[in-house]
């Protein structure tokens, strides 16, 4: 078979160009509206969690995001650099322009540099790379991690031996630490394997780099295993997401631009050692979380954004192919060269701006994503109603508990009010976001105060709503039965979902209503019921665009 580097040769991309290029675009999108003035819930997790000392990480990690237990550790050296959000997104810049390098080098490596150049291209230009690229979170360093795997495969595989498996086995092991759910990774590298037709020799080192990797995750997997609450709230996913999956790793969600990759995506399957590479990583990992989710649900958009570089490979590869087929029509009668000068000009000059178009296109997506208020929720907001509303000295109260994580990423809003439910602090509970007063001690401090400020999504004040935990019922039914509503705030912005902030006073003497309270109100004296269990901070609603690239350009889901 022809070599990746034999039919990429020439002029065009030589060098480090089909490399750098690509991060040069990547680390542009990256830092463009970078500090959008606001974390969300998620980021929120990470900023708090991260700036607790080792030990107290350690704690939380044992009953909550064992998952996230490295990435927590990783951002713990970062913040103690500066803890901002900047700060706290730049991680996720530098992997994704990372990522977009190695998928170059892939494509360089596997059908030339032409293709590199626009495999990386095509990975730095897709709205949902830029999305989590500026997302405190792990998803863009495990999306870099496939890639540097996937890289180190192929080496591995072109050069032979044992000691070439190690760097693979310890970068797929990190990878899978830093994300579990980046373990279909390796179903997707048998399936390359299986294509390539390699032979037993290389199936063998895989094999022991793959095992080795397994043992290490076994404790992982063992303890998540028991924290399996913190992904409650995902659904099984229908045909529906594979339709939005498609749009998200496509560079263009719809139109000219989605049609025309799959078309590439088809073509690029005559290639067929692009394809063996990327086929697999664009298919497998979302084929065995959405069939797992069947039973247990686990899939969700962002935990295979590492799949998308399959399919930038794809198209690159589809495009190269088409570009060489238009190298060999006749020109004035004569037949020209694929490799002519000419046509090797042409063809770069309709690359680079088919490649222009499409991002131009995307600008108003990247544009809207880098406004916090495009983020499920932004705890900024919150914080700034409390400090233009609450008095020194206010009760607050936090419906659910984890509204909580506005004062814990934005204390100044909070500093002078009284947390009126926390009996002991996120970082000394070893929980996200504390434990909270019994629901008798709760009513006993509620009886005691005539007013008091609540933070809430509208949601959350659903009567309609069924709450399994029953300190959060007690918070309802004694606001419902004992309080009224004086004053209601929602910042102009109006971010998804509505966070309110609402002043509740006491209602006079003999103006309770009775039979006001929820059902199944906890009586006074239960034990304390604990953290509910963890969970996204957005789980009241189907997720938004966290859930996957924003390219879509749909309106929120109500």
């Amino acid at each position: 078979m022809e070599s990746g580097q034999a039919r990429g040769s020439g002029r065009f991309g030589a060098g480090a160009a089909p490399v750098v290029v690509p991060m040069a675009v990547m680390l542009a999108t990256g830092l463009w509206g970078l500090d959008r003035g606001g974390m969300w819930g998620d980021e929120s997790v990470t900023f708090q969690v991260a700036q607790r000392t080792v030990p107290q990480i350690w704690r939380l990690l044992h009953d909550v995001d064992a998952v996230h237990g490295l990435y927590y550790l990783f951002m713990h050296a970062v913040l103690t650099v500066h803890p901002g959000e900047v700060v706290l997104r730049l991680p996720s810049v530098c992997a994704a322009t990372a990522t977009a390098g190695l998928v170059a080098a892939l494509g360089v490596r596997l059908a030339g540099p032409r293709a590199g150049l626009c495999a990386g291209a095509l990975y730095a230009i897709t709205p949902m790379t830029g999305h989590y690229a500026q997302e405190g979170r792990s998803y863009a360093l495990v999306a870099a991690g496939v890639a540097g795997a996937t890289l180190l495969l192929v080496r591995a595989v072109d050069a032979g031996g044992a000691r070439v498996w190690w760097p693979y086995g310890t970068v797929v092991a990190l990878t899978c630490v830093l994300h579990e759910l980046a373990v279909p990774v390796l179903g997707a590298h048998a399936l390359t394997l299986a294509l390539l037709r390699v032979p037993g020799k290389v199936w063998s080192g895989w094999g022991r780099a793959a095992g080795a990797v397994a043992l290490l995750l076994l404790p992982l997997v063992w303890v998540s295993q028991g924290q399996s609450g913190q992904v409650a709230w995902l659904v099984s996913p229908g045909w529906d997401r594979v339709g939005r999956l498609a749009r998200n790793f496509s560079p263009g969600p719809a139109g000219p631009v989605f049609w025309g990759s799959l078309l590439l995506m088809a073509v690029g399957l005559r290639e067929r050692r692009t394809a063996a590479v990327a086929l697999p990583l664009l298919l497998v990992p979302p084929g065995i979380l959405m069939t797992v989710s069947q039973v247990r649900p686990l899939y969700h958009d962002r935990y295979v954004l590492y799949a998308l570089a399959g399919a930038s490979l794809l198209i690159a590869a589809g495009a190269g192919r088409v570009a060489g087929v238009l190298g060999r029509v006749r020109i004035e009668g004569r037949r020209v060269r694929a490799g002519g000068r000419r046509v090797r000009a042409v063809v770069g000059v309709i690359g680079v701006l088919a490649l222009t178009v499409t991002f131009l296109g995307q600008l108003p997506v990247l544009r809207q994503d880098r406004s916090a208020a495009h983020r499920p929720d932004n705890l900024a907001v919150v914080s700034a109603l409390a400090v233009s509303r609450m008095r020194p000295g206010d009760p607050v109260l936090f419906v659910p508990s984890v509204g909580r994580l506005a004062a814990l990423a934005y204390p100044k809003g909070f500093r002078q009010v009284r947390d009126i439910a926390l009996r002991e602090s996120a970082p000394r509970s070893g929980t996200l976001w504390g434990r909270e007063a019994t629901p008798g001690e709760l009513r006993r401090r509620l009886a005691a105060v005539d007013r008091v400020w609540v933070v809430a999504e509208r949601s959350a004040l659903d009567p309609r709503r069924s709450r399994p935990d029953p300190v959060e019922r007690t918070k309802l039914a004694v606001l419902a039965t004992e309080f009224t509503v004086r004053e209601e705030h929602v910042h102009e912005e109006r971010v998804r979902d509505d966070v309110l902030l609402r002043l509740y006073v006491r209602r006079p003497p003999g103006d309770i209503p009775p039979g006001d309270a929820p059902p199944g109100d906890a009586p006074p004296g239960d034990a304390p019921p604990g953290d509910a269990p963890p969970r996204e901070p957005a789980d009241v609603r189907p997720p938004g665009v966290s859930a996957g690239a924003p390219a879509l350009g749909a309106p929120p889901p109500p």
